[in-house]
């Protein structure tokens, strides 16, 4: 499996409800079902007019595909190569 950040623009997307994120989270984890293969959306970043997901797909084209059939829109799509943190030391 690799892993993946979308950007996704949203107007206005800051100043979502509690409410709209919850439908927002419904609606890709059962499209994420509905795929029928290994498909994980960790968690989202958002900004004040984008959303910028983590997920973890066996290739670009089914993250597409989980795009596609959420409506969900899709900017660009960078799969991640490498991830360090705070904790990375020699």
């Amino acid at each position: 499996m690799k892993k993946f950040i979308i950007e996704r623009s949203i107007p206005g997307a800051g100043e979502f409800t509690t409410a709209e994120l919850a439908e927002i989270a419904k609606k890709s984890n059962a499209v994420a079902f509905e795929l029928g293969i290994p498909y994980h959306w960790i968690h989202t970043y958002i900004t004040k007019d984008k959303f910028f997901c983590v997920h973890v797909a066996p290739d670009m084209e089914t993250v597409i595909k989980h795009a596609h059939m959420g409506c969900f829109p899709v900017d660009h799509i960078y799969e991640v190569e490498a991830m360090f943190d705070s904790s990375f030391e020699n």
